[in-house]
This record gives structure tokens, C-alpha cells and sequence, in this order.
């Protein structure tokens, strides 16, 4: 019988190589070795707040693939479906440090194993078992046969009862504005929670307004939408067609504002896996994506259950 998770998620992990020294990448020197990924960022913040979680993905049959899978597995999450490919090398990511500013990254995922992923990598009763599906838009940009594995993954979930999740999570240097566009809304018209962040939102709506661009975006399927507003917190619109914003959690200073959408994401789910109302889990989703910017690395920061407990109940706003 398959074991029940509360999450699972899908797509590609690598490794990150992380610059010691704060400044350009080419005066780096040395680098720290982490993992990096939106979907085991996701699965593994789940855990850390006390729920449980899958990752189906590949990787190469290489150290870094290992390694991997023993840091993932480590935090809890369930890893029995991830395939170890002989054939593909794990993606490597290059990341330069900066006190201020946009950080620059080099990607080395062309060919990856994760890009190989097929349809035929799934196990409908192991995606049907769990309570959220979470995808995101990296993954369908990676190949085409990443593309369609998405896709099977949301109609796998969608028949058997499962929530489905999508944070748009566009990258630029993945696909071009009006291709992601219209995949992205294809999979949008097919997910029960959408989760873009502010450009994001405009990019699938073409409103910079993120109120209407919610409207906009509930009107292609999902239940509900959130919007993640950054510094200014996050709103949603849910079956009640009632607009709910939760402000921001302050921070006195970011180290690495990589992987916040993520802990986010994963905040909010934790909120509706505790019966929280909304404004409850937005509250929750925000107080995780700040305190996931204060280390360095993707998932380092990622918070635990008694660390966001407490949360104050001040700062809701009802439209």
C-alpha cells in the first residue's frame, strides 16, 4: 500500500556552488558546496514544519547525485522516487555572494539528468496518495519530455482527488517571456493553488496591478491565488472571491534572498494542512520566506515549526 504524504513534489535538484567572498563572481576564489532546487527547497521546509513529503526527480549515478539524495533524505523527505541515471551528469549551479544587488548564477543543467525525466518516470498511486501536488514552471522549461512529465504529473493528481500546486517560478534563462506565458497558464487552468509573485502574476495577466492580476488569474481555473508581494507580504483570492493581504515580515537584513518564494510556499501549505484560514497561513507563508533569507545557501535557513509557532496575529487586512 502506498504511504500517504502530505506533499509531493517534482523537478530538478543540483548542486550549488556557493562564492565565499561577497563581489563579482570572477574575484571569487573559493566556494562552499550546497543543494539547490525550488521543489526539495518546498518539500524540505514542509518537513521542517512538522509534515511529511516526496520529491520525485533524477539525478546523475555521480558523487553529486548522491550527495544529493543523502542531504534530501537527511531532512526527511521521501526520496524512493528518485532514479539515479546513468547516462546524464547531476546540473551544477555557480553562485557569486553579494551584500546588495541582483546575484549573478551560472547554470550548468543542459543534458542533465533531471531534463531526461519522462512520463513514464511516475507512479500514479504514488502521486495520488499524496494531499498537494506541487509543481513549478522551471521544470516543463527544462525539455520536452520534462514538459510533458508535468502536465501527466497534474492530470494524475486532478483524477484522483489530489490539490495541485503551481508556483510559476519563471526563469529567463530557461525560455523566453511568451512562451513560459502561455505553458504556464496552460498549467494554471489545470492547478487548484496558484502561487506567483508579483512579476509573475503580471507576466501571465499583463496587469501590474497584483489585485487584478489575482482576478485575472482566478479566472483560469484555480481556486485560489496568491500573490507574494515581496516586502509588502502577500495577498489571496479564494472561492469566496474575497481579496485577503497579510504584511510582510520585517527583516534588518537579507543575506540571500534565494529560495524565499520557496519557504513561502511551503509556510502556506503548512497553514491548510492545519486548518488555517487564510490570512492565518499568508502570516505563516510570510514569517518563512523571511527567515529563509538569512543564511547563505538555497534551504540553510529553511524554518522549523518552533520557530514560526509564535507568530503574532497583527496585520491582516480584509478587502
Amino acid at each position: 500500500m502506498t504511504e500517504t504524504l502530505d506533499a509531493v513534489t517534482l523537478g530538478e535538484t543540483m548542486v550549488l556552488l556557493l562564492a565565499e567572498q561577497s563581489g563579482p563572481m570572477r574575484e571569487a576564489s573559493t566556494f562552499s558546496r550546497h543543494i539547490a532546487g525550488a521543489e526539495t527547497n518546498l518539500a524540505i521546509g514542509l518537513c521542517r514544519l512538522g509534515h511529511s513529503a516526496g520529491w520525485i526527480s533524477r539525478v546523475g549515478d555521480d558523487e553529486f547525485g548522491r550527495a544529493i539524495v543523502f542531504r534530501v533524505r537527511g531532512e526527511g523527505v521521501d526520496t524512493s522516487h528518485v532514479l539515479h541515471d546513468p547516462e546524464a551528469s547531476t546540473g551544477m549551479v555557480v553562485r557569486e555572494r553579494r551584500e546588495a544587488g541582483p546575484i549573478e548564477q551560472v547554470y550548468y543543467r543542459r543534458g542533465s539528468a533531471a531534463s531526461r525525466m519522462q512520463a513514464a518516470d511516475l507512479d500514479a498511486a504514488y502521486v495520488g496518495a499524496a494531499r498537494f501536488l506541487h509543481l513549478t514552471g522551471i521544470t516543463p522549461a527544462l525539455s520536452a519530455s520534462c514538459h510533458e512529465t508535468v502536465f501527466a504529473a497534474a492530470e494524475m493528481a486532478r483524477a484522483a482527488g489530489v490539490t495541485v500546486v503551481l508556483d510559476p517560478n519563471y526563469r529567463s534563462r530557461l525560455w523566453d517571456p511568451t512562451e513560459a506565458r502561455s505553458v504556464m497558464r496552460d498549467l494554471a487552468s489545470r492547478c487548484d493553488l496558484l502561487l506567483p509573485g508579483r512579476d509573475e502574476a503580471e507576466l501571465l495577466t499583463g496587469e501590474s496591478d497584483p489585485e487584478v492580476a489575482a482576478r485575472e488569474l482566478k479566472k483560469m481555473g484555480p481556486a485560489t491565488v496568491v500573490v507574494k508581494l515581496g516586502a509588502q507580504g502577500a495577498l489571496a483570492l479564494a472561492n469566496d472571491e474575497e481579496m485577503v493581504h497579510a504584511l510582510g515580515t520585517p527583516l534588518e537584513r537579507v543575506v540571500d534572498p534565494v529560495g524565499a518564494g520557496d519557504a513561502f510556499a511551503a509556510g502556506y501549505l503548512s497553514g491548510l494542512l492545519r486548518g488555517f484560514a487564510t490570512h492565518a497561513a499568508l502570516r505563516l507563508a510570510n514569517r518563512c520566506g523571511a527567515l529563509a533569507m538569512l543564511s547563505p545557501g538555497d534551504m540553510e535557513s529553511l524554518p522549523r515549526w518552533e520557530e514560526v509557532a509564535s507568530e503574532p496575529a497583527a496585520g491582516d487586512v480584509r478587502r
